[in-house]
């Protein structure tokens, strides 16, 4: 963690991965660990909004939805960041996405944003 304010674990499995993205989105590159979120799948999503699309540059993102099962696995990264980068985070995912929290493999809950 590279920002004492940094307090906020978010599970990263897409397009918030993206140097582009974090930049545009935090004001600053972010790095994290690699983690994986169990019971969760992964589907995709087709995105309208143009300025997501351009700043990701890709109108089909990954979205996760809950299964339950334990056999089931979405790798990402674990990305510390502020409230207020959270906040922007928000902002950045379209109505397709909601903010949950989730225990990760490595023991730590982190927010994620899975299918509304």
């Amino acid at each position: 963690m590279t920002d004492a304010s940094a307090d906020q674990l978010l599970f990263s499995y897409g397009t918030l991965q993206n140097a582009s993205v974090q930049l545009d989105t935090f004001g600053r590159l972010v790095h994290g660990e690699n983690d994986v979120l169990p019971g969760y799948t992964v589907d995709y999503a087709e995105i309208e909004d143009r300025r997501v699309v351009d700043l990701s540059g890709a109108d089909v993102h990954p979205i996760v939805r809950a299964t339950g099962s334990p056999l089931d696995k979405v790798m990402g990264r674990a990305l510390w960041i502020t409230e207020a980068e959270l906040e922007a985070a928000d902002e950045y995912e379209v109505s397709l996405y909601r903010r949950v929290a989730a225990p990760l493999a490595s023991g730590r809950v982190a927010w994620v944003y899975v299918s509304a």
